[in-house]
């Protein structure tokens, strides 16, 4: 990209999308092309038409999604479908019309079956069931994938698709209901610090396994692929390693402060019992993570106390 190109970043707001952002500004990018959710509503095929047409960007980051945790997707299945197609769709025939130089995509790594080989290997995609737990994201975003494999196929269209591990960091969503686990975590241990309460309640058994990747690591894996893969085939971004949901609480806990019990709620969803990305593809590309989980959660915790309403108190 050049430094004078227009960039398009869709979901400037959210935890990916503020950190490509945040990235592309690091590193020289000051023609961004942004727009609120108020100013320009993804779901609706006429207005991004319209402010493709209009703007004409010459690259796109498709970092806008519906996301939310097991208790959201389980509860709001039809939303996390339908409005996340809609985003897809929308963005990417809007980017072919307006003759968009590149486009990345943003899946996640919940397309890969529920009980794939760990580590996940991007040719797993489409090999088995999915995690019913997070299914409809998962359809939507492997749809998205799917559209952007056709667009090279059939009309050459550089659009590049990206897998991100769970992520973390500044602008998470930190919601009881719609948080995924360290933000959730880091508002439970918070708020049970503040309150003297004696234990807090972790969902599931705590031996699922999971990868954490910090967002602005995330954010220049984005960027270094913008520049330098235009491959068929999808990447994934993660770290390498994983970490037990136990060992992840007891982490979160002691960075929080917290010195009360963890009790585990058997009773609630564990999700995948192992989640793992081959990160060799991007590695072998030339990139690797950065950040720490320490320091990750830390900095995070950090963020949380000093800009989410309440929480110094």
């Amino acid at each position: 990209m050049n430094h004078d190109a227009k960039i398009y970043v869709a979901g400037h707001r959210g935890l990916v999308g503020s950190a490509i952002v945040r990235c592309l500004h690091k590193e020289g990018y000051s023609n961004l092309l942004t727009a609120t959710s108020n100013e320009l509503d993804l779901r609706e095929q006429a207005e991004v038409r319209g402010f493709f047409s209009g703007e004409k960007p010459d690259y796109v980051f498709l970092a806008a999604a519906r996301v939310g945790g097991i208790l959201a997707n389980s509860g709001y299945p039809a939303d996390f479908i339908y409005q996340n197609l809609m985003i897809e769709v929308n963005v990417i025939e809007s980017a072919r019309q307006a003759g968009v130089e590149k486009l990345v995509f943003l899946g996640s790594s919940c397309i890969y079956p529920r009980l794939a080989p760990q580590p996940l290997k991007e040719e797993y995609l489409l090999t088995g069931s999915l995690e019913p737990s997070n299914e409809w994201y998962a359809v939507a975003k492997i749809a998205g994938i799917k559209l952007c494999q056709a667009y090279q196929r059939q009309y050459g269209c550089q659009f590049i698709s990206v897998m991100p591990t769970n992520l973390y960091g500044p602008q998470d969503n930190f919601d009881s209901e719609r948080s995924h686990v360290i933000p959730a975590m880091i508002r439970k241990f918070h708020q049970a610090k503040v309150d003297g309460e004696p234990e807090v309640i972790i969902w599931g058994t705590g031996t699922p396994r999971r990868e954490f990747l910090h967002v602005d690591d995330c954010a220049e894996a984005c960027v270094f692929l913008m520049n330098g893969y235009s491959g068929k085939e999808i990447v994934n971004i993660g770290v390498g390693k994983d970490i037990s949901i136990a060992e992840l609480a007891d982490r979160v806990r002691r960075i929080v402060g917290y010195e009360g019990k963890l009790v585990f709620d058997t009773g609630k969803p564990d999700g995948t019992p192992r989640k793992l990305l081959d990160t060799s593809r991007l590695n072998t590309l030339g990139w690797q993570a950065k950040i720490t989980l320490e320091d990750g959660v830390r900095a995070t915790y950090d963020w949380y106390l000093e800009h989410v309403s309440g929480a110094a108190g």
